[in-house]
């Protein structure tokens, strides 16, 4: 079974360097953006098999107006 989420990515230093949107601590880095996805997988893999991702249940979600 195959899940998506939203890789999130930006370049420091001529790194990839990316986090999962959807998974609070899942990030990695890479020297190429296919480098980096290739981490991020791994990086995922490692949590679920120690089954530290939070589980959230009963989430919900709220607009919030923040002055700027």
């Amino acid at each position: 079974m195959k899940r998506y989420f939203t890789l999130e990515y930006w370049i420091d230093d001529d790194w990839y360097v990316g986090k999962l949107k959807e998974i609070p601590g899942v990030f990695s880095q890479g020297e190429t953006l296919a480098e980096l996805e290739e981490n991020i997988r791994d990086a995922y893999q490692m949590m679920v098999e120690e089954d530290i991702i939070p589980v959230r249940t009963g989430v919900q979600t709220k607009e919030l107006a923040v002055n700027l």
